[in-house]
């Protein structure tokens, strides 16, 4: 079986801060290597270079611009111990063909898992997360683990309806393509902001027996209603895909995101979750969405995305295979 991953553009040699070659020195930039295609273990990054989606959502443009910042931002964070860390490069969105660079991250994704390894996609816009399922549904983990746990921390339900698909229809198109497959999924979300969603989309959510928090239901004051919450959903799935949408943090916290949050969700909540979902020896894939850096500020979004996905990758306990 060939796990190769084919990418638009090929991984870049990394640099950053270097303070010494010993273990008690390293950085990500002296960790990661190039994907390999043969089995083994730890964590691949793979880029989505798109904002097509959110350009069809109507949203502000340059998450395209993402998985490079983020790539930056990870580079100099020190490891407390080395890690297996592999970059494959990045399937990049041209020609307004998003379906076509959903497809091929989907196969990147699937090669990934199937070789045993933690994908962690570096979007771009949420449209990534059609294409995060795409890979996650063909491959040999879904098929042993059948039942699907998707956890939104996100600002939005990303449920609407629309003919078009776009950053703003990924978990309705993951919905009907589950119904299609006859298989079975939940699909929760935490950080809603009721503000930026229609009762319409609250109508979807709710028929599709879509669970959620609102970002006023959060707080750190929140901690065992968000406990309880994540406990339930690890507790009814067999497998689990995080996808984190930079938004639903407040925008002091990240400025850099197509949608700005009002409120948002604390990123000490953020955390904990990440955590509970990376320690629980059932998360399968994980894609961050919606960075947008030519509005951020002072690297600030990029930054807060990056420790998210340092935790996530320094904790994880991987799925029984």
């Amino acid at each position: 079986m060939s796990h190769d991953i084919v990418v638009d553009i090929a991984p870049a040699s990394w640099s950053g801060r270097t303070d010494g070659g010993t273990p008690e020195h390293l950085r990500w930039h002296q960790a990661i290597a190039p994907y390999s295609p043969e089995p083994g273990a730890g964590s691949v990054l793979i880029g989505f270079a798109s904002d097509e989606g959110v350009r069809r959502n109507k949203g502000r443009r340059g998450a395209a611009a993402g998985p490079d910042a983020l790539r930056a931002a990870l580079s100099s964070m020190a490891l407390a111990e080395p890690l297996s860390l592999a970059d494959a490069g990045t399937v990049a969105v041209t020609d307004a063909d998003l379906e076509a660079g959903q497809a091929a991250l989907g196969r990147a994704v699937t090669a990934a898992m199937d070789a045993g390894r933690l994908p962690v996609v570096l979007g771009g816009g949420h449209e990534v997360a059609f294409g995060t399922y795409l890979g996650v549904a063909p491959s040999e983990l879904r098929k042993r683990h059948p039942r699907l746990g998707i956890l939104n921390l996100d600002a939005h339900f990303d449920l609407r309806s629309d003919p078009i698909p776009s950053s703003g229809t990924p978990f309705r198109q993951i919905a009907e393509a589950e119904q299609a497959a006859g298989t079975s999924h939940r699909y929760d979300v935490i950080g809603i902001s009721q503000p930026s969603n229609t009762a319409a989309l609250f109508d979807t959510a709710h028929r599709l027996g879509v669970r959620y928090l609102l970002d006023d239901q959060c707080g750190i004051a929140d901690r065992a209603a968000v406990d309880e919450f994540v406990v339930d959903f690890l507790d009814d799935v067999d497998i689990v895909y995080l996808t984190i949408d930079l938004d639903v943090l407040p925008a002091a916290v990240a400025p850099g995101v197509s949608a700005p949050a009002a409120y948002g969700v604390p990123l000490e909540t953020i955390q904990r979750v990440c955590d509970r979902l990376s320690a629980s020896g059932k998360l399968a894939v994980v894609d961050v969405a919606e960075l947008n850096p030519a509005l951020d500020i002072d690297n600030r979004t990029a930054r807060t995305a990056a420790r998210l996905i340092h935790r996530i990758v320094t904790a994880h306990v991987p799925p029984t295979r």
